[in-house]
């Protein structure tokens, strides 16, 4: 069978591999102890709107993965919009730093290099949950600051891979398209593509 119509429909893989989404999922862990335990249970909106922002962060991940089995344009969507959930969850943890009087790590600060080589070797959820229960929220809301930095960096990433796959092989009906021609050619039905023969680039058989 020729490739593209074995592969028009290719699997985009199990997203919870992607490491984007295992650090999505990390910010949503600690977005809800966050939330919990640090901001006031009653009156105060940020709790849902973080709450919300960091699923919306994970889950339009692993939808935008599934998505993009069928319709690429989809998936770099959803993507996008994970992008854009987890900026509007860093702008609320900038706020509490900033509402609090407390600092954002600077990029070049000892504190905040060691911290972004911790998060890079670590995505397990226990050892978020360690640093949960054994850090301020000051220390907390930078970490969670630094992970949704790492994972924007990683979904740039994604949609540069998914924008080239796009322009190499085209949308999910170009790829149907050239999977039924070579599907046609391989069982002798060319002619159907307007080769030449019988019935051929002018619909003819030749006798006129």
């Amino acid at each position: 069978m020729p490739a593209s119509a074995e592969h028009f429909l290719p699997p985009k893989g199990d997203y919870k591999h992607l490491i984007a989404f295992q650090k999505a999922e990390r910010i949503y862990d600690i977005t809800l102890y966050f939330v919990e335990n640090y901001l006031p249970k009653i009156g105060d909106r940020t709790v849902d709107q973080m709450k919300q922002a960091a699923r919306s962060g994970k889950q339009n991940i692993a939808e935008g993965n599934e998505t993009g089995t069928t319709s690429t344009e989809a998936c770099i969507k959803l993507v996008n919009v994970a992008k854009a959930s987890l900026k509007e969850l860093q702008e609320d943890y900038e706020d509490y730093l900033r509402n609090h009087n407390r600092q954002i790590w600077d990029v070049n600060s000892i504190q905040c290099s060691n911290a972004r080589q911790w998060c890079r070797d670590h995505i397990k959820q226990e050892d978020y949950m360690r640093v949960c229960t054994t850090r301020d929220d000051i220390t907390l809301a930078n970490v969670a600051l630094i992970l949704i930095h790492q994972t924007d960096y990683l979904l740039k990433g994604l949609l540069e891979k998914y924008k080239q796959d796009f322009l190499a092989h085209g949308g999910i009906k170009e790829q149907m398209s050239q999977a039924r021609r070579e599907w046609r050619d391989a069982h002798g039905m060319g002619y159907l593509n307007g080769k030449n023969g019988k019935y051929g680039k002018n619909g003819s058989d030749g006798n006129g």
